[in-house]
């Protein structure tokens, strides 16, 4: 399984701290191991979560509907994420 380099909470600083406590602020106090899969690209890591933000709001779909099938496509593409 490949690896992906990831810098932890205690070596963040500058904006990538600022993203993993915006993060924190959005997933219920932790910081997500896929959110961290970008953490040496802070600016990309802002941008996805503006889009995740986006995209998971109500519209057509409600959050719960959208969450609902993020959570059925991982399962089928057997990704614990």
């Amino acid at each position: 399984m490949p690896r992906i380099a990831w810098i932890e909470d205690a070596n963040a600083s500058g904006p990538l701290a600022e993203a993993y406590t915006a993060a924190r602020s959005a997933f219920q106090g932790r910081v997500p191991d896929i959110v961290r899969t970008m953490s040496l690209r802070p600016d990309f890591l802002v941008a996805i979560m503006g889009a995740s933000r986006l995209h998971f709001s109500d519209g057509a779909l409600t959050r719960a509907q959208h969450e609902l099938i993020a959570s059925y496509v991982s399962a089928l593409n057997r990704c614990h994420y």
